[in-house]
């Protein structure tokens, strides 16, 4: 049975205007400012390789000074231009170059999950409201069938083929019917709230006929293989571990020579004993630095990095268990979700036919009050069931879809 049949047998219609879940991630996604700072924290990070790539390109710059000397010439003034040439950096800059590049793709990761996280709190804010919204109408209608079974009953009472008991039983009924739409209002102004504060104001009614997402996985197998190589939190520690052995190189690096090639040309005057007379200076020369002794404070760095890379290497294992065991979690549940949709579509079905065959006995008088409400109770805790699964299945569904790594703003375009 297709969600839109589950809506006609819940006796809800959709109005033509309401807000998709499709439409509400595209209004999230592009006006939520949290996962608008995080794409600006993402810029900022991808420009580590350029500055780490600078280091091995030339340099150049304009000096200027004035200089006194009492025993020379005085006072003289020169302005010069400098230039440098990295020629060998005995692989810092490839190493630093390596941690920059790792760190971006970590934060790459890092930012689509929190992408996946805002598209997984709107769904829950979607459908949290949705559920609240055919509560509300489930207890509206379920006020209206007491309306007409007041009535009737009152009439029969008249006609002396009811008992005031039989009026007051159903009266009992509707008012604790109307408490549950009390009740059920102030939760919906409550999700109302919490959807608002995630995507802005609702558009109206939220639709209720929601597509299987795409890139759902088939099977568990599916989803342990997905998770492995796509869920975006082990894809980001991956590149963690990268870094962090980058990050060694870099270290072992600053025991290494460097050698730069070196320039300098610069015009002066002076400014006293010779006044205005100009000179001229040049230079260029190769430059050579060769650590000698640092306090161990190199050796001191290095044990440092080793060890980060220790700890982000075990830090990949337990993302990994973790991983693996969000997947075959939210396979469990998107499976209960799915048998527990199905039953309670069953008991819906076999709630409205009792219902209507509770009524038409009671008209030749072989049901008494009791079995109609009974029979009530159970189509509007049956509706309220089917609602409730339809919640449950599109949260287990997400769920999958994220650690899977594969929730992202196409997951639910054809809803």
């Amino acid at each position: 049975m297709n969600r839109l049949l589950l809506v006609l047998l819940l006796g809800l219609s959709t109005p033509a205007a309401a807000e998709t879940l499709g439409e509400a991630i595209g209004r999230a996604v592009a006006g939520n400012p949290t996962l608008a700072a995080a794409r600006a924290r993402q810029d900022a990070r991808a420009e580590a390789p350029a500055q780490a790539r600078a280091a091995a390109l030339p340099s150049a710059a304009v000096e200027g000074a004035v200089d006194y000397d009492r025993e020379s010439d005085g006072r003289t003034a020169d302005v010069a231009v400098t230039a440098a040439m990295p020629i060998w950096t005995g692989g810092r800059v490839e190493s630093a170059l390596r941690v920059a590049k790792a760190e971006v793709k970590a934060g790459e990761e890092e930012l689509r999950d929190a992408q996946a996280g805002l598209l997984a709190e709107v769904v829950l804010s979607y459908a949290d409201l949705l559920y609240q919204q055919q509560a509300v109408e489930v207890a509206k209608l379920g006020i209206g069938r007491l309306d007409r079974q007041v009535a009737e009953a009152q009439s029969r009472y008249r006609l002396g083929q009811a008992t005031r008991t039989d009026v007051a039983q159903l009266e009992a009924q509707r008012a604790s019917m109307a408490a549950a739409l009390a009740e059920a209002e102030g939760a919906l102004a409550d999700a109302t709230a919490r959807y608002t504060a995630t995507i802005g104001e609702p558009q109206g009614a939220l639709s209720a006929d929601i597509s299987p997402p795409s890139g759902l996985p088939a099977t568990l197998a599916e989803a342990r293989g997905a998770a492995a190589t796509a869920n975006p939190l082990l894809l980001r520690q991956q590149q963690l571990v990268e870094a962090a052995r980058a990050g060694i190189d870099r270290e072992r690096a600053e025991r290494a020579p460097a050698i730069d090639l070196a320039g300098r040309y610069g015009r002066g005057t002076m400014l006293d004993n010779r006044p205005g007379a100009a000179f001229e200076t040049a230079s260029v020369g190769v430059a050579l630095r060769l650590p000698l002794l640092s306090g161990g404070m190199v050796r001191s760095r290095v044990r440092e990095a080793q060890a980060m890379h220790r700890a982000e290497q075990f830090e990949y294992e337990a993302v990994g268990r973790s991983t693996t065991q969000s997947a075959d979690s939210a396979w469990a549940a998107l499976l209960a979700a799915r048998n527990g949709l199905s039953a309670n579509q069953l008991g819906l079905q076999a709630a409205e036919v009792a219902l209507a065959g509770v009524r038409s006995e009671y008209r030749y008088g072989l049901r008494s009050t009791l079995d109609i409400l009974v029979a009530d109770q159970s189509l509007t805790a049956a509706q309220l069931a089917v609602a409730r699964s339809r919640r449950d299945l599109l949260l287990a569904e997400t769920d999958l879809l994220r650690v899977s790594g594969r929730l992202d703003t196409g997951s639910y375009a054809g809803s």
